[in-house]
């Protein structure tokens, strides 16, 4: 128990992050608020945490909150009395957005209306964001063959490197340098600090799960028979909740950035199908396939499949990155990739998302 009867908002609270967060909060003995867009979630909530291993007495300190990213109501109730900020709601595309400003300007403005919302409760001493590793690698062309990322890289928006930046990327980038330029000029003496996630697994709390777990799914329900040459670096939701948790109140975090991420190096789709083979029982990856489709293929069906096309650029980019940091500052030590994969794939069986 750390939490000395402090109270934190953790935005998002439904979300995989974002419940995981909640979770340890209440688990570290803090009073938690949390939004929800709906109070109507709130139950599912409770089950999420329920699901996680909370007692109903860690439970009864959460405090639910009805808000939204795009409008004022709800936040100022939110932040009333608290004494750190964990600001992780975000919106996450399901496909291609109509327009890129469908994910940028709630990225942006959610952002600032939380960062105003915790300053004018006067007792927030620091809000923490979740960015993502899309706001530090992109734009860099073929410099991420021989590059590895570190938190003082910022993703390119209009660099000259003939990289076509998708939109979700550009609301995390925009939104974050939002966040860094309010609190320049407008946070005194409120703390910000940012941590930076790269493609998060580890396990779901409900069967409604964040997108990389459709990754799992999909294969050990036998629809992604083949797959596209794409390797990134992981990390387990856990991880990321635990680090959220260390950068709130250690005097180090204070203006910085942290990459999340596990030690290993990045892992390829064809790898995420391999350790589920290897981890799981043979009857349970009868699904699972192992091929690769072939880089041609997916650049010729990206021309009459747009959700192809968004993937096609970063067919056989892989971008690696440093979690030194993160490891210095805290003493932070992340699960390896396989209890990430395994855990997620495991979670998805207990929710009846993959198919007996």
């Amino acid at each position: 128990m750390t939490g000395s009867n402090e109270t934190i908002l953790v935005t998002g609270g439904s979300g995989f992050v974002g419940a995981h967060c909640v979770l340890q909060g209440i688990q570290k003995g803090y009073q938690v608020h949390t939004t929800i867009r709906s109070l109507s979630r709130a139950d599912d909530v409770k089950q999420m945490l329920r699901n996680g291993g909370a007692t109903e007495a860690e439970i009864s300190n959460v405090k639910f909150f009805a808000a939204d990213l795009m409008k004022d109501d709800g936040w100022k109730d939110a932040c009333a009395g608290c004494s750190y900020v964990l600001h992780v709601a975000s919106p996450f595309p399901a496909g291609a957005p109509k327009h890129e400003d469908d994910l940028i300007v709630p990225a942006r403005e959610g952002t600032l209306r939380v960062l105003r919302a915790a300053k004018e409760a006067s007792t927030v001493k620091r809000v923490i964001i979740t960015s993502s590793m899309a706001a530090i690698g992109y734009g860099y062309g073929d410099v991420v063959k021989t590059k590895t990322f570190t938190e003082e890289d910022w993703t390119i928006l209009d660099g000259p490197r003939g990289e076509t930046i998708a939109p979700y990327q550009k609301s995390k980038a925009i939104a974050e340098r939002a966040a860094w330029d309010w609190i320049a000029k407008e946070g005194s003496p409120m703390e910000l600090t940012v941590i930076n996630p790269v493609a998060i697994f580890g396990p779901a709390l409900s069967a409604d799960f964040c997108a990389t777990l459709q990754f799992i799914s999909r294969m050990l329900n036998g629809q992604l028979p083949a797959m596209p040459n794409l390797a990134f670096e992981t990390v387990d939701v856990r991880d990321v909740a635990d680090l959220h948790f260390r950068a709130m109140t250690s005097p180090k975090a204070a203006g910085q950035r942290y990459l999340a991420l596990r030690d290993g190096g990045p892992i390829s789709l064809q790898g995420i199908a391999q350790t589920l083979k290897r981890g799981l029982p043979a009857e349970e990856t009868k699904r699972v396939g192992t091929m690769v489709i072939p880089n041609f293929v997916m650049r010729f069906a990206a021309m009459f499949q747009q959700d192809i096309a968004l993937i096609v650029p970063e067919i056989g980019r892989v971008r690696k990155c440093s979690n030194a940091k993160a490891k210095r500052d805290f003493g932070w030590q992340p699960r390896d990739g396989d209890e990430a994969i395994l855990s997620a794939a495991r979670s998805l069986q207990k929710y009846g998302v993959v198919k007996p």
